[in-house]
Protein backbone atom coordinates (compact mmCIF):
# COMPACT_ATOMS: atom_id res chain seq x y z
CA UNK A 1 0.00 0.00 0.00
CA UNK A 2 1.39 3.38 -0.97
CA UNK A 3 2.29 5.61 1.99
CA UNK A 4 1.08 9.21 1.97
CA UNK A 5 1.73 11.85 4.59
CA UNK A 6 -1.78 13.01 5.57
CA UNK A 7 -0.85 16.68 6.06
CA UNK A 8 0.83 16.87 2.69
CA UNK A 9 -2.18 15.78 0.67
CA UNK A 10 -5.26 16.68 2.70
CA UNK A 11 -5.37 20.39 1.90
CA UNK A 12 -5.20 20.68 -1.87
CA UNK A 13 -8.24 22.96 -1.98
CA UNK A 14 -7.95 24.39 1.53
CA UNK A 15 -7.20 28.04 2.20
CA UNK A 16 -4.29 27.10 4.46
CA UNK A 17 -2.06 24.09 4.89
CA UNK A 18 -2.84 23.78 8.61
CA UNK A 19 -5.78 24.82 10.77
CA UNK A 20 -3.41 26.46 13.25
CA UNK A 21 -2.96 29.32 10.77
CA UNK A 22 -6.61 30.37 11.12
CA UNK A 23 -7.21 29.34 14.73
CA UNK A 24 -8.45 32.00 17.18
CA UNK A 25 -5.67 33.78 19.06
CA UNK A 26 -6.89 32.46 22.41
CA UNK A 27 -6.65 28.86 21.18
CA UNK A 28 -3.17 29.41 19.75
CA UNK A 29 -2.04 31.00 23.01
CA UNK A 30 -3.36 28.10 25.08
CA UNK A 31 -1.52 25.60 22.89
CA UNK A 32 1.69 27.62 23.16
CA UNK A 33 1.38 27.77 26.96
CA UNK A 34 1.10 23.99 27.09
CA UNK A 35 3.95 23.36 24.67
CA UNK A 36 6.16 25.89 26.45
CA UNK A 37 5.80 23.98 29.72
CA UNK A 38 6.75 20.75 27.96
CA UNK A 39 9.76 22.43 26.35
CA UNK A 40 10.93 23.89 29.68
CA UNK A 41 10.68 20.45 31.30
CA UNK A 42 12.70 19.03 28.43
CA UNK A 43 15.39 21.69 28.80
CA UNK A 44 15.61 21.15 32.54
CA UNK A 45 16.15 17.44 31.98
CA UNK A 46 18.37 17.58 28.86
CA UNK A 47 20.11 20.94 28.37
CA UNK A 48 23.41 21.63 30.17
CA UNK A 49 23.43 25.00 28.39
CA UNK A 50 20.12 26.25 29.79
CA UNK A 51 20.57 24.68 33.21
CA UNK A 52 23.80 26.68 33.53
CA UNK A 53 22.22 29.89 32.22
CA UNK A 54 19.28 29.59 34.61
CA UNK A 55 21.65 29.08 37.55
CA UNK A 56 23.67 32.13 36.55
CA UNK A 57 20.49 34.21 36.27
CA UNK A 58 19.11 32.96 39.58
CA UNK A 59 16.02 31.48 37.92
CA UNK A 60 14.39 28.12 38.50
CA UNK A 61 12.56 26.38 35.66
CA UNK A 62 9.59 26.05 38.00
CA UNK A 63 9.42 29.85 38.23
CA UNK A 64 8.13 30.02 34.66
CA UNK A 65 4.44 29.24 34.75
CA UNK A 66 3.27 31.20 31.72
CA UNK A 67 4.43 32.90 28.53
CA UNK A 68 4.47 36.22 30.40
CA UNK A 69 7.08 34.80 32.78
CA UNK A 70 9.53 34.43 29.88
CA UNK A 71 10.46 38.09 30.31
CA UNK A 72 12.50 37.00 33.33
CA UNK A 73 14.73 34.82 31.13
CA UNK A 74 17.92 36.35 29.63
CA UNK A 75 18.06 36.47 25.85
CA UNK A 76 20.07 33.91 23.91
CA UNK A 77 22.23 35.61 21.26
CA UNK A 78 24.16 34.44 18.22
CA UNK A 79 27.36 34.98 20.19
CA UNK A 80 26.06 32.76 22.99
CA UNK A 81 25.56 29.98 20.44
CA UNK A 82 29.00 30.54 18.90
CA UNK A 83 30.55 30.31 22.35
CA UNK A 84 28.54 27.15 23.02
CA UNK A 85 29.80 25.60 19.77
CA UNK A 86 33.40 26.50 20.70
CA UNK A 87 33.04 24.87 24.13
CA UNK A 88 31.56 21.56 23.00
CA UNK A 89 32.13 20.16 19.52
CA UNK A 90 30.46 19.55 17.15
CA UNK A 91 26.96 20.87 18.02
CA UNK A 92 27.57 22.93 21.11
CA UNK A 93 26.68 22.77 24.76
CA UNK A 94 23.10 23.59 23.75
CA UNK A 95 22.65 20.21 22.03
CA UNK A 96 19.85 18.67 24.09
CA UNK A 97 19.46 15.28 22.43
CA UNK A 98 21.89 12.34 22.28
CA UNK A 99 24.25 12.85 19.39
CA UNK A 100 23.24 9.41 18.10
CA UNK A 101 19.75 10.81 17.45
CA UNK A 102 21.01 13.67 15.26
CA UNK A 103 20.14 12.75 11.67
CA UNK A 104 20.79 16.05 9.86
CA UNK A 105 23.15 19.01 10.15
CA UNK A 106 22.48 22.52 8.83
CA UNK A 107 24.64 25.64 8.88
CA UNK A 108 23.95 29.35 8.99
CA UNK A 109 25.42 31.55 6.26
CA UNK A 110 28.15 32.74 8.62
CA UNK A 111 27.91 36.36 7.49
CA UNK A 112 29.24 37.61 10.84
CA UNK A 113 31.85 34.89 11.41
CA UNK A 114 32.04 31.10 11.27
CA UNK A 115 28.79 29.34 10.43
CA UNK A 116 26.66 28.05 13.30
CA UNK A 117 26.05 24.34 12.95
CA UNK A 118 22.62 23.09 13.95
CA UNK A 119 21.68 19.49 14.64
CA UNK A 120 18.25 18.00 14.00
CA UNK A 121 16.64 14.79 15.17
CA UNK A 122 14.16 12.92 13.00
CA UNK A 123 11.29 14.68 14.78
CA UNK A 124 12.98 18.06 14.26
CA UNK A 125 13.34 17.38 10.53
CA UNK A 126 9.66 16.49 10.25
CA UNK A 127 8.67 19.64 12.15
CA UNK A 128 10.80 21.77 9.81
CA UNK A 129 9.17 20.14 6.80
CA UNK A 130 5.67 20.68 8.16
CA UNK A 131 6.16 24.36 9.01
CA UNK A 132 8.05 25.16 5.80
CA UNK A 133 5.37 23.40 3.74
CA UNK A 134 2.80 25.65 5.41
CA UNK A 135 4.89 28.68 4.39
CA UNK A 136 5.25 27.54 0.79
CA UNK A 137 1.53 26.77 0.59
CA UNK A 138 0.73 30.24 1.93
CA UNK A 139 2.89 31.72 -0.83
CA UNK A 140 0.92 29.87 -3.49
CA UNK A 141 2.73 26.57 -4.02
CA UNK A 142 0.40 23.59 -4.43
CA UNK A 143 0.74 19.78 -4.51
CA UNK A 144 1.72 18.67 -8.00
CA UNK A 145 3.48 21.94 -8.89
CA UNK A 146 6.81 21.91 -10.69
CA UNK A 147 9.17 24.10 -8.65
CA UNK A 148 12.49 25.47 -9.90
CA UNK A 149 14.93 25.64 -6.98
CA UNK A 150 16.84 28.92 -7.17
CA UNK A 151 18.24 29.04 -3.62
CA UNK A 152 21.75 27.74 -3.00
CA UNK A 153 21.74 23.98 -2.56
CA UNK A 154 25.40 23.07 -2.03
CA UNK A 155 26.36 25.33 0.90
CA UNK A 156 24.57 23.53 3.72
CA UNK A 157 22.10 26.39 4.14
CA UNK A 158 18.42 25.93 5.00
CA UNK A 159 17.38 27.18 1.57
CA UNK A 160 18.96 24.02 0.16
CA UNK A 161 18.14 20.53 1.39
CA UNK A 162 15.54 21.56 4.02
CA UNK A 163 13.69 23.60 1.41
CA UNK A 164 13.92 20.69 -1.05
CA UNK A 165 12.49 18.35 1.61
CA UNK A 166 9.63 20.75 2.37
CA UNK A 167 8.69 21.07 -1.30
CA UNK A 168 8.45 17.29 -1.53
CA UNK A 169 6.58 17.08 1.78
CA UNK A 170 3.99 19.49 0.41
CA UNK A 171 3.57 17.19 -2.58
CA UNK A 172 5.23 19.40 -5.20
CA UNK A 173 8.14 18.47 -7.49
CA UNK A 174 11.45 20.23 -6.90
CA UNK A 175 13.81 20.81 -9.84
CA UNK A 176 17.07 20.87 -7.83
CA UNK A 177 19.35 23.02 -9.98
CA UNK A 178 20.07 25.64 -7.32
CA UNK A 179 21.81 28.98 -7.65
CA UNK A 180 25.08 27.04 -7.50
CA UNK A 181 24.10 25.31 -10.75
CA UNK A 182 24.45 28.59 -12.57
CA UNK A 183 22.23 31.03 -14.39
CA UNK A 184 22.36 29.12 -17.69
CA UNK A 185 21.17 25.81 -16.21
CA UNK A 186 18.38 27.48 -14.25
CA UNK A 187 17.02 29.34 -17.25
CA UNK A 188 17.33 26.31 -19.53
CA UNK A 189 15.37 24.27 -16.97
CA UNK A 190 12.74 27.02 -16.83
CA UNK A 191 12.47 26.97 -20.63
CA UNK A 192 12.37 23.18 -20.95
CA UNK A 193 10.22 22.25 -17.92
CA UNK A 194 8.02 25.35 -17.48
CA UNK A 195 7.77 25.32 -13.67
CA UNK A 196 4.75 26.94 -12.07
CA UNK A 197 6.86 28.24 -9.15
CA UNK A 198 10.41 29.51 -8.68
CA UNK A 199 11.99 29.86 -5.24
CA UNK A 200 15.07 32.02 -4.61
CA UNK A 201 16.40 35.32 -3.36
CA UNK A 202 14.67 38.37 -4.88
CA UNK A 203 17.75 40.03 -6.35
CA UNK A 204 18.90 36.79 -7.96
CA UNK A 205 15.50 36.19 -9.55
CA UNK A 206 15.57 39.75 -10.90
CA UNK A 207 18.96 39.04 -12.42
CA UNK A 208 17.65 35.83 -14.01
CA UNK A 209 14.88 37.84 -15.65
CA UNK A 210 17.39 40.42 -16.90
CA UNK A 211 19.53 37.84 -18.73
CA UNK A 212 16.82 35.39 -19.86
CA UNK A 213 16.52 36.77 -23.41
CA UNK A 214 20.28 36.59 -23.98
CA UNK A 215 20.63 33.04 -22.64
CA UNK A 216 17.49 31.20 -23.80
CA UNK A 217 16.08 33.58 -26.39
CA UNK A 218 12.92 34.22 -24.38
CA UNK A 219 11.76 36.83 -21.95
CA UNK A 220 11.15 35.57 -18.41
CA UNK A 221 7.56 36.81 -18.69
CA UNK A 222 6.91 34.27 -21.46
CA UNK A 223 8.02 31.20 -19.47
CA UNK A 224 4.66 30.64 -17.81
CA UNK A 225 5.83 31.01 -14.20
CA UNK A 226 2.92 31.92 -11.94
CA UNK A 227 4.56 32.22 -8.49
CA UNK A 228 7.83 33.72 -7.34
CA UNK A 229 8.53 32.72 -3.73
CA UNK A 230 11.41 34.78 -2.37
CA UNK A 231 13.36 35.16 0.85
CA UNK A 232 16.82 35.19 2.38
CA UNK A 233 17.43 38.93 1.95
CA UNK A 234 15.52 42.25 1.78
CA UNK A 235 13.67 42.76 -1.48
CA UNK A 236 10.48 40.75 -1.41
CA UNK A 237 8.89 43.31 0.87
CA UNK A 238 10.27 46.35 -0.99
CA UNK A 239 7.56 47.71 -3.27
CA UNK A 240 9.81 48.67 -6.19
CA UNK A 241 11.66 45.33 -6.16
CA UNK A 242 8.43 43.35 -5.91
CA UNK A 243 6.86 45.33 -8.77
CA UNK A 244 9.92 44.74 -10.94
CA UNK A 245 9.86 40.99 -10.19
CA UNK A 246 6.17 40.66 -10.96
CA UNK A 247 6.46 42.69 -14.18
CA UNK A 248 9.51 40.89 -15.55
CA UNK A 249 8.22 37.39 -14.76
CA UNK A 250 4.49 38.13 -15.22
CA UNK A 251 3.99 36.26 -11.94
CA UNK A 252 2.79 36.89 -8.39
CA UNK A 253 5.58 37.44 -5.86
CA UNK A 254 5.22 36.35 -2.21
CA UNK A 255 7.77 36.55 0.57
CA UNK A 256 9.21 34.15 3.18
CA UNK A 257 11.20 34.74 6.38
CA UNK A 258 13.02 32.23 8.58
CA UNK A 259 16.39 31.35 10.01
CA UNK A 260 18.62 28.38 10.73
CA UNK A 261 18.33 28.39 14.51
CA UNK A 262 14.55 27.86 14.55
CA UNK A 263 13.74 26.24 11.24
CA UNK A 264 13.87 26.73 7.51
CA UNK A 265 11.11 29.32 7.10
CA UNK A 266 8.17 30.12 9.35
CA UNK A 267 6.77 33.48 8.27
CA UNK A 268 4.96 33.60 4.93
CA UNK A 269 2.78 35.88 2.86
CA UNK A 270 -0.60 34.86 1.49
CA UNK A 271 -2.51 36.17 -1.51
CA UNK A 272 -3.63 39.30 0.33
CA UNK A 273 0.05 40.40 0.24
CA UNK A 274 -0.36 42.48 3.38
CA UNK A 275 2.65 40.96 5.08
CA UNK A 276 4.00 37.66 6.38
CA UNK A 277 2.16 35.60 9.00
CA UNK A 278 3.76 33.22 11.48
CA UNK A 279 2.67 29.85 10.08
CA UNK A 280 4.21 27.73 12.84
CA UNK A 281 2.97 29.15 16.15
CA UNK A 282 2.64 25.61 17.50
CA UNK A 283 6.38 25.09 16.94
CA UNK A 284 7.80 28.59 17.53
CA UNK A 285 6.78 31.25 20.04
CA UNK A 286 7.54 34.75 18.71
CA UNK A 287 8.01 37.90 20.79
CA UNK A 288 8.60 41.48 19.65
CA UNK A 289 11.08 43.58 21.62
CA UNK A 290 12.58 47.05 21.59
CA UNK A 291 16.17 46.23 20.49
CA UNK A 292 17.60 49.08 22.56
CA UNK A 293 15.93 48.25 25.87
CA UNK A 294 15.02 44.59 25.48
CA UNK A 295 11.48 45.33 26.65
CA UNK A 296 8.63 43.37 25.12
CA UNK A 297 6.40 45.24 22.65
CA UNK A 298 2.85 44.06 21.92
CA UNK A 299 2.11 42.80 18.43
CA UNK A 300 -0.23 45.49 17.12
CA UNK A 301 -0.56 47.35 13.84
CA UNK A 302 2.29 49.84 13.46
CA UNK A 303 4.43 48.14 16.09
CA UNK A 304 8.11 47.90 15.26
CA UNK A 305 10.98 45.98 16.82
CA UNK A 306 13.19 42.89 16.81
CA UNK A 307 11.84 39.35 16.69
CA UNK A 308 12.74 36.99 19.55
CA UNK A 309 11.98 33.26 19.38
CA UNK A 310 11.48 30.32 21.71
CA UNK A 311 11.39 26.82 20.23
CA UNK A 312 8.38 24.66 21.16
CA UNK A 313 8.99 20.93 20.85
CA UNK A 314 12.55 21.16 19.53
CA UNK A 315 14.83 18.27 20.50
CA UNK A 316 18.38 18.65 19.16
CA UNK A 317 19.27 22.36 19.25
CA UNK A 318 16.50 24.17 21.13
CA UNK A 319 16.76 27.89 21.86
CA UNK A 320 14.97 29.98 24.44
CA UNK A 321 14.32 33.72 23.87
CA UNK A 322 16.70 33.81 20.91
CA UNK A 323 17.37 37.29 19.50
CA UNK A 324 16.99 36.89 15.76
CA UNK A 325 18.32 40.31 14.75
CA UNK A 326 15.39 40.67 12.32
CA UNK A 327 13.79 44.11 12.63
CA UNK A 328 10.15 44.09 11.57
CA UNK A 329 7.09 46.31 11.28
CA UNK A 330 3.61 44.96 12.00
CA UNK A 331 1.49 45.80 8.95
CA UNK A 332 -1.84 44.22 9.93
CA UNK A 333 -3.56 42.13 12.59
CA UNK A 334 -5.13 39.17 10.79
CA UNK A 335 -5.89 39.37 7.06
CA UNK A 336 -8.76 38.73 4.69
CA UNK A 337 -7.55 35.21 3.85
CA UNK A 338 -8.50 34.11 7.38
CA UNK A 339 -4.99 33.90 8.81
CA UNK A 340 -4.87 35.10 12.38
CA UNK A 341 -2.05 36.80 14.17
CA UNK A 342 0.07 39.72 12.98
CA UNK A 343 1.28 40.22 9.42
CA UNK A 344 4.81 41.66 9.32
CA UNK A 345 7.42 43.07 6.96
CA UNK A 346 11.12 42.70 7.71
CA UNK A 347 12.88 46.02 7.14
CA UNK A 348 16.38 44.77 7.88
CA UNK A 349 18.70 43.38 10.50
CA UNK A 350 18.88 45.20 13.83
CA UNK A 351 22.67 45.30 13.49
CA UNK A 352 22.32 46.77 9.97
CA UNK A 353 20.53 49.86 11.27
CA UNK A 354 22.51 53.07 10.78
CA UNK A 355 22.18 56.28 12.75
CA UNK A 356 22.92 59.20 10.45
CA UNK A 357 23.01 62.51 12.30
CA UNK A 358 20.62 61.10 14.87
CA UNK A 359 18.19 59.57 12.36
CA UNK A 360 17.71 55.79 12.42
CA UNK A 361 17.45 54.15 9.01
CA UNK A 362 17.84 50.78 7.33
CA UNK A 363 19.62 50.23 3.99
CA UNK A 364 16.46 48.53 2.69
CA UNK A 365 14.56 51.80 3.21
CA UNK A 366 17.02 53.57 0.92
CA UNK A 367 16.72 50.81 -1.67
CA UNK A 368 12.95 51.13 -1.53
CA UNK A 369 13.21 54.85 -2.27
CA UNK A 370 15.71 54.59 -5.12
CA UNK A 371 14.85 51.32 -6.84
CA UNK A 372 12.15 52.99 -8.93
CA UNK A 373 14.30 55.76 -10.44
CA UNK A 374 14.01 55.02 -14.19
CA UNK A 375 17.38 56.60 -14.95
CA UNK A 376 19.07 53.95 -12.77
CA UNK A 377 18.90 50.17 -12.86
CA UNK A 378 17.72 49.89 -9.25
CA UNK A 379 21.03 48.66 -7.79
CA UNK A 380 22.27 50.64 -4.77
CA UNK A 381 24.80 50.28 -1.96
CA UNK A 382 25.23 52.21 1.29
CA UNK A 383 28.83 52.97 2.23
CA UNK A 384 29.17 52.87 6.02
CA UNK A 385 32.91 53.58 6.20
CA UNK A 386 32.89 54.60 9.84
CA UNK A 387 33.26 52.85 13.19
CA UNK A 388 30.11 51.29 14.59
CA UNK A 389 26.68 52.27 13.31
CA UNK A 390 26.54 56.02 13.92
CA UNK A 391 27.91 58.94 11.92
CA UNK A 392 27.61 62.72 11.84
CA UNK A 393 28.50 62.77 8.13
CA UNK A 394 26.09 62.70 5.21
CA UNK A 395 24.77 59.29 4.15
CA UNK A 396 26.97 57.89 1.38
CA UNK A 397 25.05 56.11 -1.36
CA UNK A 398 26.22 54.51 -4.61
CA UNK A 399 23.65 54.11 -7.41
CA UNK A 400 24.18 52.22 -10.67
CA UNK A 401 23.05 54.11 -13.76
CA UNK A 402 20.77 52.37 -16.24
CA UNK A 403 22.30 50.23 -18.97
CA UNK A 404 23.28 52.37 -21.98
CA UNK A 405 22.76 55.69 -20.20
CA UNK A 406 25.66 58.15 -20.67
CA UNK A 407 27.65 59.21 -17.61
CA UNK A 408 27.25 62.83 -18.66
CA UNK A 409 23.70 62.71 -17.27
CA UNK A 410 24.65 61.30 -13.88
CA UNK A 411 23.86 64.64 -12.23
CA UNK A 412 20.16 64.00 -12.90
CA UNK A 413 20.20 60.68 -11.01
CA UNK A 414 22.18 62.27 -8.18
CA UNK A 415 19.69 65.10 -7.79
CA UNK A 416 16.63 62.82 -7.82
CA UNK A 417 18.16 60.36 -5.36
CA UNK A 418 19.35 62.99 -2.89
CA UNK A 419 15.97 64.73 -2.94
CA UNK A 420 14.07 61.48 -2.32
CA UNK A 421 16.31 60.56 0.63
CA UNK A 422 16.10 64.05 2.12
CA UNK A 423 12.31 64.22 1.81
CA UNK A 424 11.53 60.69 3.03
CA UNK A 425 14.25 60.01 5.60
CA UNK A 426 15.17 63.55 6.74
CA UNK A 427 18.89 63.04 6.17
CA UNK A 428 21.30 64.56 3.70
CA UNK A 429 22.90 62.14 1.29
CA UNK A 430 26.01 62.22 -0.84
CA UNK A 431 24.99 60.15 -3.86
CA UNK A 432 27.56 58.99 -6.38
CA UNK A 433 26.55 57.32 -9.62
CA UNK A 434 28.51 54.31 -10.85
CA UNK A 435 28.32 52.44 -14.16
CA UNK A 436 25.71 49.77 -14.81
CA UNK A 437 26.97 46.35 -13.66
CA UNK A 438 29.53 47.98 -11.35
CA UNK A 439 28.63 45.61 -8.51
CA UNK A 440 28.84 41.84 -8.71
CA UNK A 441 25.63 40.28 -9.95
CA UNK A 442 23.53 38.27 -7.46
CA UNK A 443 24.27 34.57 -7.22
CA UNK A 444 24.72 32.01 -4.47
CA UNK A 445 25.56 34.56 -1.77
CA UNK A 446 22.97 36.89 -0.28
CA UNK A 447 23.14 40.50 -1.41
CA UNK A 448 24.45 42.89 1.24
CA UNK A 449 23.29 46.47 0.77
CA UNK A 450 25.98 47.87 3.10
CA UNK A 451 29.69 48.25 2.28
CA UNK A 452 32.13 48.96 5.09
CA UNK A 453 34.63 50.72 2.83
CA UNK A 454 34.37 52.82 -0.30
CA UNK A 455 35.13 50.76 -3.44
CA UNK A 456 37.51 51.97 -6.14
CA UNK A 457 35.41 54.36 -8.24
CA UNK A 458 38.05 55.06 -10.86
CA UNK A 459 36.48 52.51 -13.24
CA UNK A 460 34.94 54.53 -16.07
Amino acid sequence: MRFRKPMAFANIVSATFSGIETAPEVAVRALQESRLQSQLSYLEARSDFYRRRFREAGIAFSDLCSIADLERVPFTTKQDLRDSLARVRPFGEHLAAPIEEVVQVQASSGTTGSPSYVGLTENDVLAWQEVTARALFACGMRPGDLVLHGFSISKGFVGGIPMFQAVQYLGAKDIPVGADGGVDRLLIAARDLRPRCIIGTPNFLLFLADVAKDIIGMEAADLGVERLIVGGEPGGGIAAVREALEARWNATCCELLGGTDLGCTYWAEGDTQQGMHMVGPDHILAELIDPATGKTIPFEEGGEGELVYTALGREASPVLRFRSGDHVVVKAMATADGRTGPAIRCVGRTDDMLIVRGVNLFPSSVQDLLAGIPESNGVIRIVADFEGHSTQSNLKVLVERAEGRPGTLDHEIKAIAEERIRNALSVKADVRVVPANFFEKPGVAKVSLTLREMPDLTTP
